[in-house]
């Protein structure tokens, strides 16, 4: 898919629908994700880290870059943008908000808020090792196929909750950042 064929199909849909029903039943830390996008001139690719495994939250897993709110955060996008400047060193102003995707309570305790954002191609990243082990790209298509998606039922404190995967190469990708991948698969349906 291309740039312009992913904004006129992301402009068109305004789908209020989530597949993600996960609910914490306590208050709730508010966080904010970008979904980074890269036009490589043939088609976009998708953004992603992989935490790094020191971390409290979520080590090792795969995701997109940002984190929680902090009190000298505007609104949910300068945490998002701020977010991902500390962990892969691309400054705000060269990245172009597209839209944002419903929030997700997640297991951690966070509701979290994904924005979908244009980036340069050929940016030079600078990973901050403290959060992020590793930064790679998968083009936007392998999400956008449907036959790449994986749901399992699992139960927890006597709910059944499903999560989702998206394997790509050596990369375990699932839980939220799926549900959000899946979700942004959805809309451009």
């Amino acid at each position: 898919m291309t740039k312009e064929e992913f904004l006129l199909k992301y402009s068109l849909n305004n789908s209020s629908a989530s597949i993600h029903e996960y609910q914490h039943n306590k208050p709730l830390r508010e966080a904010a994700v970008l979904i980074p996008l890269i036009d490589d001139g043939t088609q976009l690719n998708v953004l992603l880290t992989k935490r790094s495994l020191h971390l409290r939250h979520h080590a090792g897993q795969i995701s997109f870059p940002g984190g929680k709110v902090e009190t000298t955060d505007k609104d949910l996008i300068d945490t998002a943008s701020r977010e991902t400047f500390e962990e892969i060193g691309l400054p705000q102003e060269l990245i172009t908000i597209v839209g944002s995707l419903h929030s997700y309570e997640i297991v951690s305790g966070f509701v979290v808020t994904p924005y979908v954002g244009l980036i340069p191609n050929n940016y030079e990243f600078t990973k901050d090792i403290n959060e992020v082990s590793e930064i790679f790209q998968v083009p936007l298509k392998h999400f956008l196929d449907y036959s790449n998606h994986i749901t399992l039922k699992v139960e927890r404190k006597s709910h059944t909750h499903n999560i989702h995967f998206m394997p790509y190469k050596e990369y375990n990708i699932w839980g939220a950042t799926a549900s959000m991948l899946k979700d942004l698969a959805i809309h451009l349906s």
